[in-house]
């Protein structure tokens, strides 16, 4: 049985204690939690009957911890991340797992010198429509990729971002593009392979914050094939969608819902044995925005530990998705396309941190 502690205790980790508080991860617990305000440690620490704290050293040093999960500010994750690798636990980091590039590669190390394992939160990449999705992408089912597209049409009002100073802050948070679609920017790359161009505008259309609330981004990527990325928290009066398209020569594929769930679109040039299976069955929206793939992803993370294996998400794969996130905001900041990879691009993200 793996202990796990939370840092962090804001609104993601009411979906990451339940899971590990109410017994549904086979191998694993909730032992600890800890945040700096009082009120939303002890709210969490009650509910599961298990110890909170203030200080996460305390906690660590106090606790028989095998995981820890850093589900803080994102301008915060690297500084956390960094500093708990000293007690030579496996860390688990909400996305994105870091606002620079700089700052990623510098928790990839800190890890690797700790020997420990570092785990990047990236739960959509676990529920099944989108597994099986990479499923017929591995088998070669589309054939040449001709196009892929993501888009994340939320609701998220001003009294959202009022809930907390750091939501909607270069310093600490970025916009739609480096929260609430990040997921969906991951999902895009991995399905569609290395990213060539981006080119990108954003606008700030409701929302009385600093960063973006909705963008529009076009893609090359390197195979040749065009993606597209529409995002916007300013979806009146409630969520609309979280979806997936891909087009190929020999298929088309859509998952929709509001968190990539719900199989919209199975068609292939050639059907096979389980096609008929895969739109009838895996075409269910989940009960919230989160969707289903925490209880898989944590599931993940024993596995790997006990076994010993690669994990699906690690430092470096978390990094590529930050490295597209960080281009596409130099788009949007230089009006100019961006090429990927040639150095640690220009973005406001994480720009007043200390």
């Amino acid at each position: 049985m793996l202990n796990f502690a939370l840092v962090g205790c804001g609104r993601i980790a009411k979906r990451h204690s339940d899971l590990l508080g109410n017994g549904e991860i086979t191998g694993a617990r909730l032992a600890a939690v800890c945040d700096t305000i009082e009120e939303s440690a002890k709210t969490i620490g009650q509910r599961f009957g298990v110890p909170w704290y203030l200080d996460m050293h305390e906690m660590m040093a106090k606790e028989a911890i095998d995981v820890v999960v850093v589900l803080t500010e994102s301008g915060y994750h690297a500084q956390h991340v960094i500093a708990l690798s000293q007690y030579k636990k496996h860390i688990v980091v909400e996305k994105p797992m870091a606002l620079t590039l700089s700052d990623a590669d510098a928790m990839t190390k800190a890890c690797a010198d700790a020997g420990v394992t570092l785990f990047v939160v990236k739960q959509n990449r676990f529920n099944v429509p989108v597994v099986k999705l990479r499923e017929a992408l591995e088998a070669d089912r589309f054939g040449k990729l001709v196009m892929g597209t993501v888009r994340v049409r939320w609701c998220r009002t001003q009294e959202y971002y009022d809930q907390a100073s750091w939501r909607g802050t270069w310093a600490l948070d970025g916009g739609v593009l480096a929260n609430q679609a990040s997921h969906h920017v991951d999902l895009l790359e991995w399905m569609m392979g290395p990213v060539d161009t981006v080119f990108a505008k954003a606008t700030t259309a409701l929302a009385d914050i600093e960063t973006e609330d909705t963008a529009i981004v076009i893609l090359k990527f390197k195979s040749g094939a065009l993606g597209l990325i529409e995002a916007t928290t300013a979806v009146r009066p409630k969520d609309i969608e979280g979806s997936i398209s891909m087009l190929g020569e020999s298929g088309t594929v859509e998952i929709g819902g509001f968190a990539v769930n719900e199989m919209k679109i199975w068609n292939f040039a050639k059907e096979i044995d389980g096609d008929a299976d895969v739109r009838e069955k895996y075409s269910v929206n989940p009960p919230n925005v989160y969707g289903f793939g925490h209880a898989a992803y944590y599931q993940h993370v024993v596995d790997v530990i006990q076994s010993g294996s690669t994990p699906l998400v690690d430092g470096s794969a978390g990094r590529q998705s930050l490295e597209l996130i960080s281009a596409i905001y130099e788009s949007i900041a230089t009006g100019r396309e961006v090429k990927l990879g040639s150095s640690e691009h220009i973005s406001r993200l994480g720009e007043t941190v200390q």
